[in-house]
């Protein structure tokens, strides 16, 4: 039998954002609601494809302490799609805890939340038949450190399931429930409803599948939350399992991004703020209808380097007043001056001080091999260290840090002089 699944996880309702403390009313407005909206938006994705199943993969609020509007909502939901026949099932992560769920009484028949301390299974059955077995495992305490995904095996009928709140080898974030592709592997499922990681990405593809789906609606802009945020919808057969690649849907109202504009070759700041004001417009256009926060990163050889950091501030109340017309809105978080002065190095060598015994000397010692080899030998005790790291130096890796330095000596002095 054919039917669909829909995969969410990181829900974070109702979860107040961070690192935007001045930023307009309605900015501020909009991003309050954004969480519960995206929500509303899940629930009527899996109603429009008459989904068999919604899969939330734990952290769908942000702690007991504002849970109750969160659960409110999700009560209301969840309500709607058991109406319709669409079951829930969910397992807790680290972010919403067991003894959390004060403001839901009941859960409405239909959906399932996976206890801790084992996995256990629950069949979902559709005209009689089988047609899928989900198994999951909720966390028993917020820093979970056992690995939960080992305590899973494929039993019963129909395409099999895995719920689980876990890292599967992510560095970049906590180490809760850790396991390895191995381990997901081993368990023998169709496919794995993962949650904890805020962008989604294929872990597993084929045999068996297995996906963060992130976060629904981006928090913050730091880079974890950029991009589009949704979840994944699955074509699924009870015999073969899925029949196409899940399909990542987006469902966030408010969209984080980072662009950054390079102003090399630029006369000066009138022609610099022209050409942000053209990245910001395509930006825009390019986000579907949504909301976007973003920061911007100015880079490059600019002429106006100095006038730019040193009014920075006054930049970017330019760009907020800018945009302050456009809807959806576009709210500049923050600017980030990263550009430098042009460094002109015929000038340099032609100026007999030091700065062109410098640039010469560093010539000479990059045009010849023996001047190289004789030049990694003085440093032999710091380049040591580096090889400690890194690995042993080429001479090509030796000529690349070379010229770094050479670039890093050039720009320190010649800022000095030029702010002079």
């Amino acid at each position: 039998m054919r039917f669909t699944v829909v995969h969410a996880a990181d829900l974070h309702l109702d979860t107040p954002f961070s690192g935007l403390g001045d930023a307009a009313p309605q900015v501020a407005q909009a991003l309050r609601e954004a969480s519960l909206a995206a929500f509303d938006r899940l629930v009527e994705l899996a109603l429009s494809e008459k989904a068999a199943m919604l899969l939330l993969a734990g952290d769908l609020y942000d702690g007991p302490s504002r849970g109750i509007r969160a659960q409110r909502r999700l009560l209301s939901g969840l309500a709607r799609l058991a109406e319709a026949g669409c079951e829930t099932f969910i397992v807790h992560g680290n972010h919403d805890p067991l003894d959390g769920w004060t403001a839901i009484g009941a859960w409405p028949q239909g959906v399932h939340v996976f206890p801790p301390g084992g996995v256990t299974s629950r069949p979902v059955v559709r005209g009689g038949e089988t047609i899928a077995t989900v198994h999951g495992v909720s966390f028993q305490q917020r820093e979970e450190r056992e690995n939960l995904a080992r305590l899973f095996r494929a039993h019963g009928e129909g395409m099999q399931f895995g719920v689980l709140h876990c890292n599967v080898g992510d560095a970049a974030h906590s180490p809760y429930a850790p396991c390895s592709p191995d381990d997901l592997r081993d368990a023998g499922l169709h496919y794995w409803a993962l949650g904890h990681v805020h962008q989604a990405r294929l872990v597993l593809e084929g045999g068996p599948w297995a996906a963060y789906s992130g976060v629904l609606q981006g928090r913050s802009p730091a880079a974890g939350d950029a991009g589009p945020k949704g979840a994944y919808v699955l074509r699924c057969d009870s015999a073969l399992g899925l029949v196409s690649p899940p399909e990542f849907v987006p469902l966030d109202l408010v969209r984080f991004a980072s662009v950054t504009v390079d102003l090399s070759d630029l006369a000066d700041l009138h022609a610099a703020l022209g050409k942000i004001d053209g990245a910001a417009q395509e930006l825009h256009a390019t986000q579907d209808g949504r909301g976007l926060v973003a920061r911007l990163r100015l880079v490059g050889e600019f002429p106006g380097h100095r006038e730019l950091a040193e009014r920075s501030e006054e930049v970017l109340a330019e760009l907020r007043g800018t945009a302050q017309g456009l809807s959806p809105f576009l709210w500049w978080d923050e600017v980030e001056v990263q550009t430098r002065p042009p460094l002109r190095r015929e000038e340099i060598a032609g100026r007999g001080d030091l700065l062109s015994e410098l640039l010469e000397e560093s010539r000479r010692i990059l045009e010849s091999p023996q001047e190289l080899a004789d030049f990694l030998a003085e440093q032999a005790r710091e380049l040591r260290r580096v090889e400690v790291q890194a690995g042993p130096l080429t001479a090509p890796d030796a000529q690349e840090l070379l010229r770094a330095a050479e670039d890093a000596c050039l720009r320190l002095l010649w800022e000095d002089g030029e702010a002079g």
